[in-house]
């Protein structure tokens, strides 16, 4: 490319020769810029989500192509959010697609040093025999002067504020009829 094309294809040049003197249309387009298209454009479906980080409730838009998440935006028609997201809601299509993301069950053993994989189901029933035993092993139906407590010391609950506010509820309400009293969440604290 000669010295002569380059100073025509350069954007200044163009803007001052050109029809576009403030540089806002033509003028300032190149090829490249031409040629860009947006993330989101070639996506198959659009899910809206809530953002997992916090208990604000951002509104999200999942874009997902060939069954892959492809970019994660704001909901512009999301009443709390107006299609704004905070640093780490932005980020948040690499929680989903990160490859160091763990998707299984992973399980040590206890005094063991390595890691084992667990099926959900033996891992659900490992957890419920524990709740149970847990339970059932400091239990207090009533106090000394016989008045009903029913509740269990053994068991306690931190929540995180990633959580919505339907999951809290939910998890609450199972710890509440578990008999725990120490149900607290991160929001909170």
């Amino acid at each position: 490319m000669g010295l002569a094309a380059w100073i025509k294809g350069w954007p200044v040049y163009r803007q001052l020769t050109g029809a576009d003197p403030l540089g806002r249309g033509a003028a300032v387009r190149s090829s490249r810029t031409d040629g860009l298209a947006a993330r989101i454009e070639n996506a198959d479906t659009v899910a809206r989500s809530v953002c997992p980080y916090c208990a604000v409730g951002c509104g999200q838009r999942v874009y997902v192509k060939d069954g892959q998440v492809i970019q994660i935006e704001g909901d512009p028609d999301s009443p709390i959010s107006r299609g704004r997201l905070c640093p780490k809601g932005s980020a948040s299509k690499s929680l989903v697609t990160s490859p160091l993301r763990v998707t299984r069950v992973r399980y040590r053993r206890p005094y063991g040093t390595d890691w084992e994989d667990l099926d959900l189901d033996t891992a659900m029933d490992m957890i419920a025999d524990r709740v149970i035993a847990a339970r059932a092993a400091r239990w207090q139906e009533t106090d000394e002067a016989g008045r009903p407590l029913r509740r269990t010391l053994n068991i306690a609950s931190l929540g995180g504020a990633t959580l919505d506010n339907e999951e809290n509820y939910l998890i609450k309400k199972l710890f509440t009829a578990l008999g725990a009293i120490q149900i607290e969440n991160q929001a909170r604290i």
